[in-house]
């Protein structure tokens, strides 16, 4: 039988004891949450005047990308990825290679820390020399062939 604040399948039922629903409720709150995901905080004296999101690599190809770039702008990495900042909707008819990841609202996982600043006061990596790189790392051929619609 199930008393007040008594799981069903307690004792008795050869589950073992029941736990109480205070005891859930304290579990559940000692469980750690996932870390939300957040949108970076751009560096002082920085304006995203075209909005931004973020372009995720692998951390183990971001500095194959580095030298390949005209200009880098905003990079955070998070432990396993690199994040670049890129102008908002970076992604409109440009599919990025795998294993890219094309974040919209810049909304990064976990806790990324700031490992490029720029010169000046624009976050931006360009997008398209950015496509590029990642296409040459990644030994994938850029994708010029989607029709775009007027």
């Amino acid at each position: 039988m199930t008393g007040p604040g008594r799981l069903a399948g307690g004792a008795g039922a050869g589950h073992g004891p029941g736990l109480g629903l205070n005891t859930l409720v304290r579990l559940q709150r000692r469980r750690p949450a996932p870390e939300p995901d957040r949108r970076p905080a751009l560096p002082d004296g920085m304006t995203a005047p075209l909005g931004f999101d973020a372009v995720a690599v692998p951390d183990r190809l971001g500095p194959l990308v580095v030298p390949r770039l005209p200009r880098v702008g905003c990079v955070y990495a998070d432990g396993s990825r690199w994040w670049w900042i890129v102008p908002s909707d970076s992604d409109y008819a440009l599919p990025w290679p795998s294993p890219a990841h094309y974040a919209p609202g810049a909304l990064i996982t976990g806790a990324a820390r700031l490992i490029h600043r720029p010169e000046g006061t624009l976050p931006y990596t360009p997008p398209i020399p950015l496509y590029l790189a990642l296409c040459r790392v990644t030994g994938t051929n850029p994708d010029w062939s989607r029709a775009i619609p007027a």
